[in-house]
């Protein structure tokens, strides 16, 4: 990752394409959406572990007849790939190397790009900005095995399906949403320059019983995405901001 002037660090992404007669049903086996209704758009998406936790934050789209592209943060594109390969060791289908993938805006939505001239600082800043503001939370090394899915919203993006069968991590993850539901859940959230010039909140970063998930500088201080509860987030010196209508739901399940 690099940084710009005002501090904030670029994120940078990668792709790897499974491509085979068993892509579709293996990749079922292991994500949490369901493979079956994905397109040519981008789905967020996550790979659990086994203990209900996000191991890799993930965008998929089926690009072809049995072929499939995964975006992922280029510091666990490695990981993915062994992953992949040792789950997949009696499927058939082949994992492709990562290569580069470039974050970028298509009618204010973020996406990705193969395309060099989308791979600029400021392509990458506004897909940051927009990314935030939008709960596009993305999951880089420091951050994996934090979370569970539910408390980053993701079931509200579509991201998740509770009656697709089994998959890494699914017993955790259905427990908590048909019988509890998450405390503490994403957030966006502004927070302003501290006296002491403190620098801007890592991803990981806790803030107190704050944990933030994804931030980025701002002229007068950063805006962030934030796991917590309400509680803590309002006893706290963070500002909360509005995500999306569709993220402004009860994380719980609807009765």
């Amino acid at each position: 990752m690099t940084q710009v002037s005002d501090g904030s660090t670029l994120p940078q992404f990668s792709q790897l394409t499974i491509e085979g007669e068993d892509a579709e049903k293996f990749l079922q086996g292991q994500l949490t959406c369901d493979v079956t209704k994905l397109g040519l758009s981008y789905q967020a998406a996550a790979i659990g572990n086994l203990k209900g936790r996000i191991e890799f934050g993930i965008w998929i789209k089926k690009q072809a007849e049995k072929q499939f592209e995964i975006a992922i943060s280029t510091d666990c594109a490695d990981a993915l790939q062994a992953h992949l390969k040792k789950f997949g060791a009696f499927s058939k289908f082949e994992t492709s190397a990562p290569t580069s993938i470039y974050p970028c805006l298509l009618d204010d939505d973020p996406t990705f790009s193969h395309k060099d001239d989308h791979n600029t600082p400021e392509e990458a800043e506004a897909w940051m900005r927009c990314s935030i503001a939008t709960g596009n939370y993305w999951i880089i090394a420091a951050t994996q095995s934090e979370f569970q899915p539910q408390e980053l919203r993701l079931h509200q993006r579509g991201g998740m399906d509770y009656d697709k069968g089994c998959y890494l991590g699914q017993e955790v993850i259905a427990r908590i949403y048909f019988k509890s539901a998450p405390k503490a859940f994403l957030h966006y959230v502004q927070g302003s320059n501290s006296q002491d010039g403190d620098a801007v909140p890592a991803a990981g970063d806790k803030l107190g019983k704050i944990q933030v998930v994804n931030s980025m500088a701002t002229a007068d201080g950063f805006i962030a995405l934030v796991v917590a509860r309400p509680e803590h987030l309002a006893d706290s010196d963070l500002t909360a901001l509005a995500l999306p209508t569709a993220l402004q739901a009860d994380v719980a399940r609807q009765k």
